[in-house]
């Protein structure tokens, strides 16, 4: 096995701006109607989001489609498609108004749709945040390459995260540590997008004996998985053979064809991406962000 090298000094970064928003819901959608016809009130996305955390389940909530972490987006539409389009998972995002002003967090996803960037901060920062804050993103990623390994496409990565999730090259193809294997038969909302540079789309999780087989119960957020028979490269279909590799953004959700939402980090058509089963493969411990937070401070402090 080789390490890779990657296209990274040719990087352009740039400073996306957006705004903490409130959770929104249309008057007519106090009921979400569930696969299995029932009704349900739920917090859903949007908003601070003071409890659920990059590295926490994503089932384990009385939820449908939260956002761990602060969700932002811009006012303007255009503005909000740049944001959405270059901020990349594990960009850095600074808080530039308000009592929480000087903050520092990461990107950790995108919800499509809703068209939402979410940035994790640390607990007490979460406290001082307000909905209407400005946040910056220091977007760099897109662009980013493999070298030696062409077939196999880099996207919505910050090239720090992508070193940090240990990736190596072994006999053409590139092996990458992934919690899962999710079947690309159980894929729904956000399938036959044009591109997948922005938004997320969904794990459903409405057949027990699927989700048994797959060990999808363990599902956290910030969880890196492998989508198998899935190409992402122009757009998210199905093609058997091909790999994709994707990030969990948001929780599981109790409409039909919903849950846990995936944010595109690799594809390749040609199957050139080896997943290789790692418990730790979590954005949390690669950006040392959510849960995993202040732990060695905590551990030093205990010793």
């Amino acid at each position: 096995m080789s390490t890779i090298e990657t296209n990274r000094d040719r990087i352009v970064e740039q400073a996306v701006l957006g705004e903490v928003v409130p959770a929104t819901r249309r008057k007519d959608q106090h009921w979400r109607v569930g696969a299995d016809g029932r009704p349900a009130a739920l917090p859903g996305s949007g908003a601070i989001t003071y409890n659920v955390r990059i590295g926490d389940s994503a089932l384990d909530w009385e939820a449908d489609h939260v956002e761990p972490g602060a969700s932002v987006r811009a006012e303007k539409e255009n503005a909000n498609t740049a944001l959405n389009l270059l901020a990349c998972v594990g960009n850095t995002a600074t808080v530039v108004s308000g009592d929480a002003k000087g903050a520092r967090g990461a990107v950790t996803g995108k919800h499509g749709g809703i068209e939402h960037v979410l940035v994790d901060f640390a607990r007490d920062d979460l406290e001082r945040l307000a909905i209407g804050d400005k946040v910056q993103v220091r977007a760099r990623g897109l662009g980013l390459r493999l070298l030696g390994a062409s077939d196999v496409h880099v996207m919505n990565t910050d090239p720090d995260l992508l070193e940090a999730m240990g990736l190596s090259l072994e006999g053409g193809r590139v092996r990458v540590p992934v919690t899962h294997r999710v079947p690309a038969a159980i894929m729904g909302s956000g399938i036959g997008h044009a591109d997948v540079f922005t938004g997320d789309y969904d794990i459903q999780l409405f057949d027990p004996a699927v989700v048994e087989k797959h060990g999808l119960r363990s599902l956290r957020l910030g969880d890196v998985v492998a989508v198998l028979d899935a190409d992402h490269t122009y757009g998210r279909i199905y093609k058997g053979g091909a790999v994709s590799v994707g990030v969990v953004v948001h929780s599981r959700c109790t409409q039909a064809g919903h849950g846990p939402g995936l944010t595109t980090l690799l594809t390749s058509a040609e199957g050139l991406i080896l997943p290789q089963e790692c418990a730790g493969a979590n954005i949390a411990e690669y950006l040392e962000i959510g849960t995993a937070r202040g732990r060695e401070a905590a551990t030093d402090e205990a010793t």
